[in-house]
């Protein structure tokens, strides 16, 4: 009981952008996998070049796989935003190390700009697609009190967990499906409704998924325990949101390089 308790302290005592894992691997791989079928053959190019051949899964947990480096330690912040879910991002308070909102612009500015340098532009491509992942994970735009759900206590099929983990990875994990397997069965979608997904500025994809978050808080208490009920009920609005953030990933480097 004690040694339990001391881990409970130690891990309400992390920053947040430690405990938060972003989509887990295979979240992140399924929305790059899912962007390359929307992007166009000029964007293509112009991203291969960059990557050296590599695919946007193949790099998209780039911003997680740096957090065990120190030197980018300034970019903790950038992974998520909070602020209370009946407020307004632009009524709030901003992170004066930045934020999700604030990481996506900075990137689609360098990688816009001619006169960045190439080491730059690969750097915040890499970034830009793991941010626009995170940014569809509904917790990573959640509430500073409980960490974007780290806080919020659960029981995994009878394991020790957190709301945030749920919907970064564990649902995913339980699912036990390839990244390649998610993105070849994401749903297929009328013209209207793609266009419906594309449509917008970043603030409305913000908001989009401000609903979602909205009904996670509610889904469930400190100390629940959730399991299979859970998954029937949310898995499908996860995968949605994978492929939100592939679709929409896939409209911003269009913008950005099919000019």
């Amino acid at each position: 009981m004690k040694q339990r308790f001391i881990f409970i302290v130690a891990l309400a005592l992390l920053p947040w952008s430690l405990i938060a894992d972003d989509w887990g691997k295979n979240g992140h791989r399924a929305v790059g996998e899912i962007a390359e079928k929307y992007l166009s053959e000029k964007t293509k190019k112009a991203i291969s070049e960059l990557l050296d051949g590599h695919s946007l899964a193949f790099v998209s947990n780039y911003g997680d796989d740096i957090k065990s480096d120190r030197k980018y330690d300034k970019y903790q912040t950038w992974h998520y935003v909070n602020f209370p879910l009946d407020q307004r991002y632009e009524e709030t308070p901003k992170e004066s190390k930045g934020d999700i909102i604030q990481a996506i612009q900075t990137a689609i500015q360098v990688l816009k700009d001619k006169n960045s340098r190439r080491e730059d532009k690969v750097f915040h491509l890499k970034m830009l697609v793991h941010f626009m992942g995170d940014l569809h994970q509904p917790l990573h735009i959640g509430q500073a009190e409980d960490r974007g759900g780290n806080r919020i206590q659960v029981r995994w099929f009878g394991q020790n967990s957190n709301l945030h983990t749920v919907w970064d990875s564990k649902m995913i994990d339980s699912y036990q499906m390839s990244y390649t397997e998610l993105a070849a069965n994401a749903d297929k979608l009328s013209k209207k409704e793609l266009d419906e997904i594309k449509k917008g500025t970043l603030m409305d994809w913000v908001y989009d998924v401000r609903i979602l978050t909205k009904e996670v808080y509610e889904s469930a208490n400190d100390g629940d325990r959730l399991g299979y009920e859970y998954m029937y009920k949310y898995m499908n609005p996860l995968r949605n949101q994978l492929q939100k953030g592939g679709i929409r990933l896939a409209v911003v480097l269009n913008d950005i390089f099919d000019k």
